[in-house]
């Protein structure tokens, strides 16, 4: 009997040991150190200074973001962020993807994009059609026809009620609100920064001046009746923002890689369906349209 518990512990402590010896021999990425590699065109992670495989070349693409986490697309040309070691952290289940200020991935399907840190952690909660950078570490959200600003920290700083928001210089910010336009500048200051709770404390800023503005639109004051030429003006008005917006979109899809779309010309038959949609979405804007001015001055008249 004592012979078979001496042989069962030896047993034990073999098997232990053995876990414990695969478990060390696991190779963990250390960040900075992670490069790419590829293989019969696929695409893993590799240690810079030596043969080690932390992921295997499954990858169509893997885009750096930091240095912990990379944004990935797949064999069927789906997007999502891993980390140096290949766990993934946001679902591989995207058709969009594009990489911000280095720090930041946007994900989405046409309707739900979000933004996402290099750890996986929800900046801009995947509830948006359209999501762009903005001075003074702000990002613009964009949802049923509205703008809304997210700070880099995740917290809401304007809900996305307003009709239009821009930025023409760094420290200026132009927002349209029930047809009237105001303009924030930040004096003293090269970028403009808003409290998290500017929707009730902009004009508390200090060294922040709010102007309500009159925004050259183009409509002569004083007219009563919109002409055939009126609206042929306004509906050509939309082309070149729809054009951008099918280019955005197509980018896009290549996955942060900007250049690609123009060098490997497949997006090419892609552009007229792209470009029509996106049209009808400007046209149909009711807050920012072709006829969004014109609405806007016949309720200034009609006050």
């Amino acid at each position: 009997m004592r012979k078979i518990l001496i042989i069962l512990s030896i047993l034990f402590l073999i098997s232990v040991s053995a876990q414990a010896t695969e478990t060390q021999t696991v190779p963990v990425a250390v960040p900075g150190e992670v490069v790419t590699y590829t293989q019969d065109t696929l695409w893993g992670l590799k240690d810079k200074n030596s043969e080690t495989i932390y992921v295997e070349p499954i990858y169509k693409k893997l885009i750096r973001l930091g240095n912990h986490s990379w944004i990935v697309q797949n064999k069927k040309n789906k997007f999502g962020l891993i980390d140096n070691n290949g766990n993934v952290l946001i679902p591989i289940k995207y058709t969009h993807a594009d990489r911000l200020v280095s720090k930041f991935a946007k994900f989405g399907n046409n309707s739900n994009y979000g933004v996402y840190d290099e750890y996986g952690n929800t900046i801009v909660k995947p509830e948006f059609s359209k999501i762009d950078v903005l001075y003074g570490k702000m990002f613009l959200t964009y949802k049923n026809y509205k703008y809304g600003i997210v700070g880099y920290n995740g917290e809401t700083i304007l809900e996305n009620e307003y009709e239009d928001i821009y930025m023409p210089k760094p420290n200026v910010m132009r927002i349209k609100h029930n047809g009237e336009w105001y303009e924030l500048e930040q004096v003293n200051a090269e970028t403009l920064t808003l409290p998290a709770d500017a929707k009730n404390n902009i004009a508390n800023k200090e060294g922040l001046n709010v102007y309500n503005i009159v925004m050259n639109t183009g409509v002569m004051s004083g007219y009563s009746v919109l002409t055939f030429s009126d609206y042929l003006i306004k509906i050509f008005s939309s082309i070149s923002p729809a054009h951008e917006d099918t280019i955005d979109e197509l980018m896009l899809s290549q996955g942060a890689e900007t250049v690609s779309i123009f060098m490997k010309l497949t997006w090419l038959p892609k552009y007229p369906i792209v470009y029509v949609r996106k049209y009808y979405e400007n046209v149909r804007n009711p807050n920012n349209g072709p006829l969004s001015e014109v609405r806007s001055e016949l309720k200034r008249q009609i006050k």
